[in-house]
Order: C-alpha cells, then sequence, then structure tokens
C-alpha cells in the first residue's frame, strides 16, 4: 500500500516522461491511498490541459473517465480536520504549497503516526523532500 500523490497519479492517465516509472509503482503495488480532494486536483489538471490543447480532448476525456473509474478502487482519506492540522504545521516547516501540505498531511493521517510504514509516492521535489523529512520512504523521479 502506497500513499500517492496528484503529481503522481496524472502520468498513469496522460502520457509524460514519467508515465513509464508510474505505471511500474503501480504495478508493484496496486493498493492506492488517495486524500479526499486529490480528484479534484486530478479533475482540475485534465480540465486545463483540455483548454490548452483542445486537439487533445477526447484522450482527456477518456483520461478522465479512468480516473472516475480508478477512483473507485483506492482508499481515500477523509479526515479533513486532522490533515488540516498536519498541514497547517507542515507549511510552517517547509517550503509547501496548501495543496501539496494538504497531501502529506493526509498521508500522515493514513500513516496513522508511522510514516516510516507507508511509501510516499510524489514527482514533486519539494513534497518529496518535506515527505523524507517527515520519515517517509519516497518514490519520485
Amino acid at each position: 500500500m502506497r500513499f500517492w500523490d496528484t503529481s503522481a497519479l496524472v502520468p498513469l492517465v496522460v502520457a509524460q516522461r514519467q508515465t513509464v516509472r508510474a505505471e511500474r509503482w503501480l504495478r508493484d503495488d496496486p493498493d492506492v491511498i488517495v486524500w479526499t480532494l486529490t480528484r479534484v486536483e486530478l479533475l482540475s489538471a485534465l480540465a486545463r490541459r483540455r483548454r490548452e490543447e483542445p486537439k487533445a480532448s477526447r484522450a482527456l476525456l477518456t483520461a478522465r473517465r479512468e480516473i472516475l473509474t480508478a477512483w473507485e478502487q483506492w482508499s481515500e482519506v477523509t479526515a479533513v480536520e486532522v490533515a488540516r492540522r498536519h498541514a497547517e504545521r507542515l507549511m510552517e516547516m517547509y517550503p509547501l504549497r496548501s495543496a501539496d501540505a494538504l497531501q502529506l498531511g493526509a498521508a500522515l493521517v493514513a500513516a496513522d503516526g508511522s510514516p516510516a510504514s507507508l511509501p510516499f509516492v510524489t514527482l514533486d521535489q519539494r513534497q518529496a523532500d518535506a515527505a523524507m523529512a517527515e520519515g517517509f520512504e519516497v518514490l519520485t523521479v
């Protein structure tokens, strides 16, 4: 079981330089844990790309359906209050954007006090650095 950040999930449905690596991580361990608001971030990323790349609209709509289907298989961290408290602390300690701090806060909730027990998957280096400092094993670029 691994906690997946939005940055690592996008390459699973949109071809990118990191797609092969993300697909390998998912094959190695298909049990995905996500933050409850990750779905919004994923759908936002796809909608933004559809606006920027109208010719890719069909493929991006397919990617949207893939995300919504996969979401049903993933475990979701819904403890908003606890994740928010972690995020508030994390933003003071590390150079994280608010959404990234919430992702990492949700991972701390999922790890239930033992970050070393839950690998954290991200393609964002600042987030990877903060996750490592918090004690997570990090899979990154």
